[in-house]
């Protein structure tokens, strides 16, 4: 599998099956370069312009967009968990959705637009996933802090931080990434432009892996 950031909270998995799934496509007004990308399956997490934006993504043929268990082929399942956009059970900013993909013998989960620290029902719906795609940025969702806290309930193998601050929304009250990355040894975090994993290799990764969108 390989997973590439395209800004944001927007990944790209390549699966060695051919599938391609997108998650949480951001739109123009984000500021960051809008890539039109061939999928064929779009997850969204909820109905914000900046993870919604599905007229960016070419040939899909499945959105997920509810709670549920979905099969996209016979070893590929998504599994969608309900949360909260906020610490007030949705009264600032309503749902999000928690994802779980499953495949090639991977776990690999991405936390949408996480509001809280998650339940331990959550925790133990999406527990040790190979990568995480966390909120890290605070103010629309967790904070630095508490995603720390969360990947480490979840025992995640991988951490993919997103939703933070850069140059594309420098205009945005959300912190950078380096209030994230200084809760953990430097030699235990690296930036690259995308992850290749497989279930032989997951020894072979840093613990968290900045990936950085063009």
């Amino acid at each position: 599998m390989i997973i590439t950031c395209l800004g944001h909270a927007e990944f790209l998995l390549e699966l060695e099956n051919g599938m391609n799934i997108v998650i949480d496509p951001f739109d123009a007004s984000c500021g960051y370069p809008v890539h039109r990308v061939k999928a064929d399956a779009v997850l969204v997490s909820h109905g914000h312009h900046d993870h919604c934006a599905v007229e960016n993504i070419d040939g899909y043929t499945q959105a997920i967009t509810e709670p549920g268990t979905y099969t996209l082929a016979p070893d590929v399942t998504v599994t969608a968990v309900p949360a909260w956009h906020d610490d007030a059970q949705g009264a600032k900013r309503g749902r999000t959705l928690l994802f779980l993909i499953e495949a090639e013998g991977l776990r690999v989960a991405h936390m949408g637009d996480l509001g809280h620290m998650p339940s331990d029902e959550q925790i133990a719906a999406l527990r040790r996933p190979d990568a995480l795609m966390i909120p890290v940025g605070g103010y629309y969702t967790i904070d630095a802090r508490t995603a720390s806290a969360a990947a480490k309930a979840m025992d995640a193998r991988i951490i993919l931080p997103m939703h933070y601050r850069t140059k594309y929304n420098a205009d945005w009250p959300i912190a950078s990434i380096d209030d994230f990355l200084a809760l953990y040894a430097p030699e235990s975090c690296i930036h690259q432009p995308l992850l290749r994993i497989t279930t032989a290799d997951m020894m072979c990764h840093k613990h968290v892996v900045v990936l950085d969108a063009e």
